[in-house]
């Protein structure tokens, strides 16, 4: 496949936009339909200023586009650089997907953003490409290394190529001067939502593209935790060659998200990525299949998919982000995101390398709402978990963290959630009730209060309808390190409705997934004490007692917050395997 388009063409239309067609039309005529034909080239599609071709082989390929490129050197030759039209081309082998007199697939796509990279009067191709026609013909290549590619998830190899002795290698972008001056980053991850690709064959579909673009910006200016480039900024940047570390200094983000819409018929396929603009990294990418019958249904899903999976995958490329940086160079919001594996991973020893680092950040920054919140948040653990030999302090200190941070920043749904969860352990379940409503209502896709919501849920014996917050959070947030704490959430709601078989198996695949997280050993005794599996109850509780060797029924009791009735029934289990009261 070769893809090939005009370089600058919006400016050269915006400058004479009846010479510009007049010359793309001559040239048309005398020059590249002669090519193609010699070569066996085929165009499948074309649209203003470009085209894709379909060759019988890459060797075909690269001649017909060195051919041209020639051609169009001698053209250009006596005319001034600025009115100039210089193609780029792409030139990528690969599967490819035949409908009608039409062809899709990511082979299609690769050549597309091959010839996105390509410099004016410049040919790129694929490392497939340059495999099938080494040794083949009198051209050179410089290996331009593995490139991040627009919507292609992996990172592939490419080539530049250089005509005969010419020599003229096409400027990469590292050596192109900067134009911008850069933006500094805000103290939260910075984004912007990219105009998406319309891949389509029809013409006319952007309007699918915009409103999908539309709707994710909608969705993420609704997360507090994100800063989010407006859609009108974004969208100058419509049609235009992209690259993600100019676009991060010209905006100031640390992340862009980008994609593309591809429709064949009635089906629908969308790309999208996330991107880090200081190294060009892919840190997350996913596709969505649907119909054009239920675009509107299809638009929610992957708005909510997408602002859901966003949250775990910037929060963790923040954190290595922040262990990039010098130790001069920390601020409150660096240690915040350094404690943040520590704090979600629910382990004792993990939950005190948390405080430590966000007692650092409190120290540079006393009224920093998210490092006073997530401190809250493992003061609490410590209660629940049994961590503290005194329960009621724990408890009182994450309450005055939690509100502490909800008077400076009450409308952050990570604020409201954490507040929610505190007054959870403190058996406040309405008002954490009315917390976490609060938190879902302003950001729909925050699945971690989902997952707070279906633990009040549990509490208060409506176990049904903990189940559906609980696989909500999952829904939401596939790819979440914490995702384990609600399978934890799911057995506890099949052991308080006394389904104790579903209740140990999800405790054991939450162990399976965080083997250390020892604390769920607890649950896992009791149901299958409950169940009446005494010999592998006893093993759970041999492994309880290695790591709680002082539990009691008191401090048991103390701790969870079930109903009276199901937490009596919860002691009553671990009594008949001999924990003292």
């Amino acid at each position: 496949m070769l893809a090939a388009d005009v370089a600058g063409y919006s400016r050269l239309m915006g400058r004479d936009e009846e010479r510009t067609l007049a010359q793309l039309k001559a040239l048309r005529k005398t020059l590249i339909d002669p090519a193609l034909a010699a070569h066996r080239g085929r165009i499948v599609k074309t649209s203003g200023d470009g085209m894709l071709v379909e060759f019988a082989s890459a060797v075909d390929a690269i001649r017909c586009a060195v051919e041209l490129q020639q051609a169009m050197a001698k053209e250009n030759a006596a005319v001034p650089p600025d009115g100039r039209i210089e193609f780029r081309i792409g030139i990528h082998v690969g599967d490819i997907i035949i409908d009608e007199d039409d062809i899709f697939g990511d082979g299609v796509n690769i050549a597309a953003r091959l010839e996105g990279i390509a410099a004016p009067g410049g040919i790129c191709i694929s490392d497939d490409a340059q495999r099938q026609i080494r040794g083949k013909l009198d051209v050179r290549f410089d290996d331009m290394g593995l490139q991040e590619l627009k919507n292609i998830a992996e990172p592939m190899r490419s080539w530049r190529l250089r005509f005969g002795d010419q020599g003229n290698a096409a400027p990469s972008f590292s050596s192109l001067p900067s134009r911008v001056h850069q933006l500094a980053l805000p103290d939260k991850p910075s984004i912007v939502v990219l105009p998406f690709d319309n891949m389509s064959a029809e013409p006319g579909q952007d309007f699918l593209a915009d409103g999908i673009v539309e709707a994710i910006t909608s969705a993420l200016s609704r997360i507090r935790s994100f800063f989010v480039i407006a859609r009108t900024s974004a969208f100058t940047y419509k049609g235009r060659a992209r690259d993600a570390r100019e676009i991060g200094r010209e905006l100031g983000v640390a992340y862009l998200l980008e994609g593309s819409v591809q429709k064949f018929g009635n089906r629908l396929r969308i790309i999208v990525q996330l991107i880090e603009t200081e190294a060009g990294a892919h840190v997350w990418s996913s596709r969505f299949d649907g119909t054009m019958d239920e675009f509107f249904e299809f638009e929610d899903r992957i708005t909510e998919q997408v602002a859901g999976a966003l949250q775990p995958s910037v929060r963790i490329a923040e954190i290595e982000r922040s262990r990039r940086k010098r130790p001069q160079d920390l601020g409150s919001y660096d240690y915040t995101m350094r404690a943040m594996p520590h704090v979600w991973a629910l382990e004792k020893e993990e939950s005190a390398k948390a405080i430590e680092l966000l007692e650092t950040a409190l120290a540079i920054d006393p009224k920093y709402p998210l490092a006073l919140s997530l401190a809250g948040w493992c003061h609490a653990q410590r209660s629940v978990y049994n961590w503290a030999d005194d329960i009621a302090e724990s408890q009182r200190r994450a309450q005055l963290l939690a509100e502490q941070a909800a008077q400076m920043s009450g409308d952050d749904p990570i604020v409201l959630a954490v507040l929610g969860a505190v007054h959870t352990f403190l058996r406040n379940h309405g008002t954490a009730r009315v917390l976490l409503e609060r938190a879902v209502t302003l950001d729909p896709n925050a699945a971690w209060a989902w997952s707070r919501l279906g633990w009040v849920e549990c509490y208060a014996d409506q176990p049904r309808k903990a189940i559906e917050h609980f696989e909500r959070a999952l829904r939401l947030s596939p790819i979440d390190p914490i995702n384990f704490n609600n399978y934890v959430g799911i057995g506890s709601s099949h052991e308080v409705l006394q389904e104790y078989d579903q209740s140990a198996a999800l405790y054991r695949r939450a162990l399976q997934e965080r083997p250390n997280a020892r604390w769920i050993y607890r649950n896992l005794a009791a149901c299958l004490s409950g169940a009446g599996r005494m010999e592998e109850a006893r093993q759970a509780y041999a492994e309880l007692m290695r790591s709680y060797p002082d539990l009691t029924i008191s401090k048991f009791k103390q701790a969870m917050v079930f109903s009276p009735t199901a937490l009596e029934r919860m002691a009553e289990n671990l009594r008949k395997l001999g924990l003292p009261e």
